[in-house]
This record gives structure tokens, sequence and C-alpha cells, in this order.
């Protein structure tokens, strides 16, 4: 009686152990990889409760959220030959859990490491095909997109994905930076200097043009002005020949006043004259 207790206690334990090692939860955190005998049986499992065969089969699983490579600085030559310093990290995931096991047996070390050495040769290509003007200051979205891109490609051996390349900092060591610095200042100088050249010459094409359209406005003014005092004048003379035509005598009588007036006007005016010349005339004969 004995014997068939405790028989029956341990028929008990080994089903209550097969049950518990015949499921396994996959976390919504994570990739789980099946294995058999040490092969990859399955690798497609869905967060939430799985079945597997107790002792014939093992599951490992696997953090499956964004890991950050955060990479110490590195030094990468230019086109022309000068080192920059790179600050950088990396954002992926697993991808192919099996792929990824088999690439790396699973140790995410393993995984940052090649995936730095990847990384780290697509930085020096995209450096070594620019200048330090064009990482420093023009091209570096354009580097992220394009190593982005490439090192994407590549990691897919690893069985992991890119999710975001960045470059944290490129600086210059300081004698380069200067000397960057300088050039960049320089060329800045010169574009500012080209800029108020081209504003000075158009401020003298604007100044000219409107000097020559004032001068064309004066003279345009200035002929209108003449023809319409040449038009009184003529206006005038008609009115006066119209109105002494009526009388010449005192036509004349009047416009000789007026010569006597312009001329001994002024006071201690003396003129010596002969008797007999005309312009005496009025005082020798008289009003006619």
């Amino acid at each position: 009686m004995k014997n068939s207790t405790l028989l029956s206690i341990g028929i008990a334990l080994i089903i209550a152990w097969a049950l518990v090692n015949s499921f396994f939860i996959v976390d919504q955190r994570q990739r789980a990889v099946l294995f058999q005998f040490g092969e990859i049986r399955d690798a497609n499992f869905k967060p939430g409760l799985h079945l597997k065969l107790p002792l014939l089969q093992t599951v490992k699983t696997f953090d499956g959220r964004v890991l950050t490579l955060d990479n110490q600085t590195e030094n990468f030559l230019t086109v022309e030959k000068k080192n920059v310093e790179v600050d950088y990290f990396v954002k992926w995931r697993i991808a192919d859990p099996s792929t990824y096991y088999r690439a790396t047996n699973g140790q995410e070390l393993v995984a940052m490491d090649r995936l730095a050495s990847i990384v780290n040769r697509g930085l020096r290509d995209e450096f070594g095909s620019r200048t330090i003007q064009q990482a420093v200051a023009d091209d570096r979205n354009e580097i992220m997109e394009d190593l982005r891109r490439t090192v994407g490609d590549k990691v897919k051996d690893l069985g992991i994905s890119i999710v975001d390349v960045r470059l944290k900092a490129i600086n210059l060591p300081q004698a380069v930076s200067d000397s960057v610095y300088d050039r960049m200042r320089a060329e800045r100088a010169r574009v500012a200097s080209d800029l108020r050249a081209r504003g000075a010459e158009a401020a003298e094409k604007i100044r000219a043009t409107a000097d020559q359209e004032a001068q064309v406005t004066l003279a345009k003014a200035y002929e209108q002005a003449e023809k319409l005092k040449g038009e009184g004048d003529a206006k005038a003379a008609e009115v006066y020949a119209k109105a002494y035509g009526q009388d010449p005598d005192f036509y004349r009588f009047y416009r000789t006043l007026n010569v006597y007036r312009g001329t001994l006007g002024g006071d201690g005016d003396v003129m010596v004259l002969q008797g007999d010349s005309p312009f005496l005339k009025l005082f020798k004969n008289g009003v006619p």
C-alpha cells in the first residue's frame, strides 16, 4: 500500500512536471526560437502561451524591443585626408530570430560588435567621399540617409533591422577646426562681398534709370512750358496788336513814354543829345 502511494505520487509529479514543461510563454517584448535536438524548429511565435515537447524541445527568448548601439567616438578620414571625430548611435531590433541566432548564437554583445563594425565601415565610406565642409555643414542628413540604407541592407544577414542611425556630433581636431572655420569665414565674407557688390550695382542702375527718367520728365515739362509760354506771348501780342491797332498815335505815344521811363527813370540820370534827335521829338512837338 505504501509503495503504491509513493508510485502514485511519483507519477503525479512526473505528469505535473511534463505539463509545466509542455508550455512556454512568449512576452510581447520578446522573440522566441524553438529547438529540437539542437536544431531550430520554429521561430515565428506570437505573444502568448505555446506548446512544446518536454525534454525533446527547448526554447530560447531574446529581447524584441528596440535596442541601442551607442558607440564610442571614432575617427574617420575625409576625401582631403583630414580627420573628423564622429559620435553616433544606432537603433536596431531583431527582425528574424532564427537568422539572428545562427549569426550571433543569440548573444547581444556579438550582435552589437558586428553591427558596430558594419556601421564603422559605412561611415568610413561616407566621410571618405566628402570634404570636411560637406561633412560638417552641408551633408549630415544625406550621410544619415545613405548610411541607414546601406547598413540596413548589410545587417539582414544578422537577422536584425535598422530603426534609425543618428550622428550626435561631428568634431574636428583643433588645428583642423581652426583651418576649416577660417576657410568658412573667408568663404562667407566672399559671398557677402559679392552680394554687396551686386547690391551696389543694382542701386547704381536704379539711380541711373531714375536720373534719366527725371531728365526726360524735366525736358518734357520745359518743352511744354516753353510751348505754353510761346502760345501766351503770341496771344498777348495778338491782344496788344488788336488794342493798339485801334489808335496808332496813342500806341506810339505810350511806347515813347515807356522808353523815357526806362531811360530816365533813375535818380541823377543825365543824357546828352542833339536838339534834332528823334528821341526828343515828343518834348519838342508835344502830344500829337
